[in-house]
């Protein structure tokens, strides 16, 4: 029996080399024995593993000098494994002791020794062996969706164990080695999540982990991908005219987007900077006429696709630039005269365009007097005014006018003075 004490007392000194006290965790002092202090029955001791704590249960000692009891511990997977005293339970009365933070699926050694007011202990119980249980297994199932607008869909299959308080869904991508929290999931059943807010075509991963009442984390999920969809593409073979009076008429071949549903047009001034939206347009729609009432007048112009999601298309495409049918060029006078009793114009078109031709002409009754007259539809390319007094001023202007009403500038005026007779 005596061997036996001597063996076993050895034992533990070489396993308690580190030194602990024990009151103080962390004191590292030599453990001081009285073989005389009553000892917990280690035939009494009873355990109970869960997955980060191991509960003990054992039948309390009578001896009056106990104030209560020291637990000694070793992680039998780690390098070194001596025994360590990890508590101090003080209270001789005390028959349970929850240990915790411990390690998942890992084997710890254990050993309990009597404890006194002055720091002597009994010697210890028999060492015995006891294993946390290993992590919650992951969920079963998990799916992410692609191809949704800005955002991905996960769904997965609830944990089966109902130990399970919450969830936590991860994200990453292809590029990127670390894993951000997305959101904390209250509830075992919830089996949906949709992150949000995305860039468009892009590759996200994700994973779930379940935890349990503890904040003990499951297993990761397997890891799946999803892409968000792609924007719609574009219009093709976009043109705007430049030879339209008053109006420039835009034409394109539709977006091959299947599920293109409307086109919105863009216009602006220059073909840089910001465009504003001109119209939207159905998908059957393939020509829009901008009615400007202005010759000449230049606009730059885009056309963008949305799609059934409410997508649009890249507007980051080259403008096409139309351009309203610009005035004519304005006649080029060649002669101003009076001839006998009336005033004789000729004039070149000045413009292939000119169809027929305007007189504008000015009287000039007296020095605060004048009236204006206007003769339209001329068609030759020459002007005879019969209608003229002599001693009055008359100014001329010509313009030209073509097919469309489109009318160039006039060109300058010219005066022309029917002269008085001299009195004989």
């Amino acid at each position: 029996m005596r061997n036996w004490v001597k063996i076993t007392l050895t034992l533990l000194l070489a396993l308690l080399i580190s030194g602990c006290s024990t009151k103080n965790l962390g004191e590292g002092n030599k453990p001081k024995i009285d073989e005389t202090l009553e000892v917990i029955d280690s035939g009494s001791i009873r355990t109970i593993s869960g997955i980060t704590s191991i509960a003990f249960e054992w039948q309390k000692v009578d001896d009056s000098r106990v104030i209560g009891y020291n637990l000694y511990r070793a992680n039998l997977s780690e390098e070194s494994t001596k025994l360590k005293l990890v508590n101090f339970i003080e209270n001789r009365y005390a028959s349970h002791f929850l240990d915790e933070d411990l390690t998942p699926n890992t084997k710890y050694a254990y050993t309990f020794s009597s404890g006194t007011a002055n720091d002597i202990e009994s010697k210890p119980t028999k060492t015995f062996q006891v294993m946390t249980l290993p992590q919650p297994e992951g969920i079963a199932f998990i799916q992410a969706i692609s191809n949704l607008p800005r955002q991905i869909k996960i769904i997965w299959r609830p944990h089966e164990s109902e130990a399970i308080e919450y969830y936590k869904v991860f994200r990453s991508t292809p590029q990127d080695s670390d894993w951000e929290k997305l959101e904390t999931l209250d509830g075992r059943l919830q089996a949906e999540y949709i992150d949000t807010k995305l860039k468009d075509n892009i590759v996200y991963l994700y994973k779930v982990v379940a935890y349990t009442f503890q904040d003990i984390p499951s297993l990761d999920s397997e890891i799946v991908k999803a892409q968000t969809k792609a924007l719609p593409a574009g219009v093709q073979n976009l043109t705007a005219t430049n030879n339209q009076p008053k109006k420039i008429t835009l034409n394109w071949e539709p977006s091959p987007s299947v599920d293109a549903v409307r086109y919105i047009i863009y216009r602006n001034t220059t073909p840089d900077g910001s465009f504003s939206e001109l119209k939207q347009i159905n998908n059957a729609t393939f020509t829009y006429e901008d009615f400007i009432n202005e010759d000449g007048k230049r606009y730059f112009y885009k056309v963008t696709t949305i799609d059934k999601d409410g997508l649009e298309s890249s507007p980051e495409v080259n403008p096409v630039m139309g351009i309203t049918l610009t005035k004519l060029n304005k006649p080029i006078l060649t002669l101003a005269q009076i001839q006998g009793e009336k005033a004789i114009l000729n004039w070149q078109p000045g413009d292939n365009r000119a169809k027929f031709y305007n007189i504008y002409k000015t009287i000039k009754d007296s020095f605060f007097k004048t009236r204006k007259e206007k003769y339209t539809n001329i068609t030759d390319l020459r002007f005879e005014d019969k209608d003229i007094v002599r001693g009055v001023e008359y100014q001329y202007a010509i313009e030209a006018v073509d097919e469309n009403g489109i009318v160039s500038e006039k060109t300058n005026e010219t005066l022309l003075v029917l002269p008085k007779l001299l009195d004989k």
